[in-house]
């Protein structure tokens, strides 16, 4: 069955030897270049980082609100910002006050 050397192969098997070398290009192609794949790695780290830096921000202001709730706790509540909130949101002043509004920093 054989013809200078080569197998002579009937056109079903040649059917599935395709079917088989498209499934593995297909599984290949994914391996690198799917969502993913080897392409895609670098991308996710760099989303990665950023998603870290977000979160550590958050904690930060996380913590400043924490310090200010505790800071207002009814039981003990620190006059200095009880004033400075009433004023800044409330718009509460004595006629005898100025008030002088300055940017705040930007960090």
């Amino acid at each position: 069955m054989t013809r200078e050397g080569h197998r002579i192969t009937s056109p079903k098997e040649r059917a599935t030897q395709g079917i088989a070398l498209a499934a593995l290009l297909v599984l290949g192609a994914l391996g690198i270049a799917g969502p993913s794949g080897l392409l895609a790695w670098g991308e996710n780290l760099r989303l990665l980082d950023q998603r870290r830096a977000q979160l550590a921000e958050l904690k930060h202001e996380r913590d400043e609100l924490k310090v200010q709730v505790d800071a207002l706790n009814p039981n003990h509540a620190d006059p200095d910002l009880v004033g400075e909130l009433l004023r800044r949101d409330l718009n509460v002043v004595s006629p005898d006050e100025v008030v002088i509004l300055l940017d705040p920093p930007t960090d």
